[in-house]
């Protein structure tokens, strides 16, 4: 294998972890606040994409106001999910919890299926033109989106976290959330903005990666797999190690299939099979994350 064609396989694995990244955030999120796996996260992320299309195709809205709209409402059902489903139960134990987001994680992907339909949807890329070429690999114009809007995504949080009162709050419900609310801190709000976050966040990845593989009504199972395997490399409950494991994530499927095309004829059907072999490895050998923090901070 030559130089060009190992680049070519690092691009693609940046920008399948920058997309790890983004729905591991949401799951982190959600975790760092509740203690709970947020299994409709690949959901919110199918939503993404499947809202842009409606948008732009059936709304007749401009590809840079659909794209918005639609992570905005996948914000908006996030807050009504924690609503609807999580807070009634939310003294519950985790499990119930957990469960309860997989019966979501159901109910939206029937709810797509009957309102948009089973086949693919397709959407624009963002900005047209030819793919870029750097030392030999071609880097396409929507893969600069998906590194771009990761980026900004991650300010943004850093911003969030050190910067605003929610974000205050966040922080501290991450340490302990009894402890936040007898300081007069809003847990319930936190939590609820945490979903919507979390949403936001999941539905920026599905419509930013749909001009380059469409989408689907049942894409959510897979990429809640690769986001929670993301988070979990990294470390559940802290965001900056949850970008970190899907960047890792990315680049250990890809560089993985780079090894294997030179032994295994398709070896691109085993992608799958390396996020669950990496998720289980690290369950069984460092649990708490490959970047977990060793001590907690003050918020």
């Amino acid at each position: 294998m030559d130089g060009a064609s190992l680049l070519q396989f690092v691009v693609a694995g940046l920008k399948n972890g920058s997309i790890y990244a983004l729905v591991a955030l949401g799951f982190t999120i959600v975790y760092a606040s509740t203690n709970v796996i947020n299994f409709a996260q690949g959901e919110f992320y199918m939503l993404g994409g499947m809202l842009g299309v409606f948008a732009l195709s059936a709304l007749g809205l401009p590809l840079m106001v659909a794209v918005p709209a639609a992570v905005l409402a996948t914000a908006c059902i996030g807050a009504l999910v924690e609503l609807l489903f999580v807070r009634p139960r939310k003294d519950a134990e985790p499990m119930p919890l957990i469960i309860i987001t997989v019966g979501v994680s159901m109910l939206l992907a029937s709810l797509a299926r009957h309102l948009f339909g089973s086949d693919e949807l397709p959407l624009p890329p963002f900005t047209q033109g030819p793919s870029l070429s750097f030392g030999g690999a071609a880097i396409e114009l929507q893969t600069l989106w998906i590194w771009g809007l990761t980026i900004a995504a991650v300010i943004a949080l850093t911003v969030l976290y050190n910067r605003t009162r929610l974000g205050l709050a966040m922080r501290a419900c991450m340490q302990n959330r009894e402890a936040a609310r007898l300081m007069g801190i809003d847990t319930a709000w936190v939590v609820m903005m945490s979903f919507a976050l979390a949403a936001m966040l999941g539905a920026l990845a599905g419509v930013a990666v749909t001009p380059l593989t469409q989408t689907r009504f049942d894409i959510g199972t897979g990429i809640a797999i690769k986001g929670f395997a993301a988070a979990v490399l990294g470390g559940l409950g802290n965001p900056l190690a949850a970008v970190a494991g899907g960047l890792v994530l990315g680049l250990a499927e890809s560089l993985s299939i780079a090894v294997l095309s030179t032994v295994v004829l398709g070896s691109s059907t085993y992608k799958d099979v390396i996020a669950i072999a990496v998720l289980l490895l690290v369950l069984f050998l460092r649990p708490q994350g490959l970047f977990s923090r060793t001590s907690r901070e003050k918020a």
